[in-house]
């Protein structure tokens, strides 16, 4: 939406609890103070409710030949242009919203406003309170967009100076028509919405539309699109407070303040310590057994391409005869069962393959490992298999 003017950023603050009395951010065509269309207020003496819907005659002044629009800070509870005295709160909450079947009546408060001085309020959504136990409890709900884009309210704005003052008041109201079905369930009345960047919208906001309409009437309708609506903290019900978790479901993982999500954080941490715990715990026995692998200084670690009938995967070359023979891995002391396969045991490597009568192994009192079996019991190797072992690959 096209804006030719804004607020500095002082004049209006992003906030989790919006009350009456706060200033919002309103959106409205560049027309006087007066309104859309000319004309003065003008202002009976002893003007009052009765006759607060009387005006003098207007100016005539041609249509606009090209609108502009602006965003403007407001405070919301609609003060009237004939107000004399600054309101006090109450009658100001009597004005923060407007119903469209007041706005379908001749007259009335709301006459002027509703013909030259429409606007859109901007919000990311609103609180509504669900009654409970015949309106002993009352649970916050907070309503938005499901697609996620800011809400634009139907309202009406007002500019009042008040009698010995120079200073202009802005104020706004809200329009509320019939809830719709998704949040019937909360309340009778909800704002009117209007589509973002919709006919409907640029309607509602045309300064050149000076008169009430059925047309305008019409537009005053529950929102049919999809909305998201949900419980939120109570804390919201106190003026004073302001957070973003305000506007985080209660039964949400993000929202802090769940009961349920911090005993279930609280059991989760308690779970990372214990684990952390035992894995130290490990790490020290293990130290302290002394579990570790050593390598003679000479060992070749190079490998090399070889042929044969299995896989050709790469093997260690063979130790020069005038190198220390064999690779040594040992414990310096018997480990558990986790540790105990790993118990010393030393290959010595050979020129040529091994005889029947001649072993590679020393016979010794200590049970040894096979470098290629992993300690596992695998088939036998069957009589005239013309298989050849992989072992035989390491004396190549």
């Amino acid at each position: 939406m096209p804006v030719e003017d804004a607020p500095e950023d002082d004049e209006v603050r992003q906030t989790y609890n919006f009350a009456p009395g706060n200033h919002g951010l309103v959106y409205r065509a560049d027309v006087p103070d007066r309104g859309a269309g000319g004309g003065s207020h003008g202002r009976r003496e002893g003007a009052g409710e009765s006759n607060q819907n009387q005006e003098e005659e207007r100016d005539d002044v041609e249509p606009l030949k090209e609108t502009r629009y602006k965003l403007q800070a407001m405070k919301w509870g609609l003060v009237p242009f004939w107000t004399k005295r600054n309101p006090d709160y109450a009658s100001v909450l009597r004005t923060i919203n407007a119903r469209d079947d007041s706005l379908a009546q001749s007259g009335g408060m709301w006459n002027t406003m509703k013909q030259k001085k429409r606007c859109i309020v901007v919000a990311q959504g609103f609180y509504e309170w669900l009654k409970k136990n015949g309106g002993k409890e009352k649970v916050p709900h907070f309503t938005k967009r499901k697609d996620g884009q800011l809400m634009c309210f139907a309202g009406l704005w007002d500019c009042v100076q008040y009698e010995g003052s120079e200073e202009k008041h802005y104020t706004y109201t809200i329009i509320t028509t019939d809830s719709n079905k998704q949040l019937s369930f909360l309340h009778d009345r909800m704002p009117v919405i209007l589509e973002n960047g919709s006919d409907a919208l640029w309607t509602w906001l045309d300064p050149n539309r000076t008169e009430w309409s059925r047309e305008l009437q019409s537009l005053l309708k529950p929102f049919e699109g999809e909305l998201e609506c949900y419980p939120v903290s109570k804390e919201v019900g106190k003026v004073g407070n302001n957070s973003p978790s305000f506007i985080i479901p209660v039964a949400s993982t993000e929202n802090k303040h769940n009961i349920a999500n911090f005993f279930g954080n609280a059991k989760k941490d308690m779970v990372e310590k214990e684990e952390k715990k035992e894995i130290e715990e490990e790490e020290t026995a293990i130290s302290k057994k002394g579990v570790k692998i050593e390598q003679d200084g000479q060992e070749s670690r190079k490998t090399v391409e070889q042929s044969g009938t299995e896989n050709n995967a790469p093997l260690p070359l063979p130790t020069p005869p005038s190198a220390t023979a064999g690779s040594k891995r040992a414990h310096e002391t018997d480990a558990d069962d986790d540790v105990s396969s790993a118990k010393a045991a030393k290959l010595e490597n050979r020129n040529g393959p091994p005889s029947s009568a001649e072993s590679p192994e020393k016979k010794s009192g200590r049970k040894t490992r096979s470098g290629i079996s992993n300690g596992t019991k695998g088939s036998p190797v069957k009589t005239g298999d013309k298989r050849q072992k992989i072992t035989n690959f390491f004396n190549q």
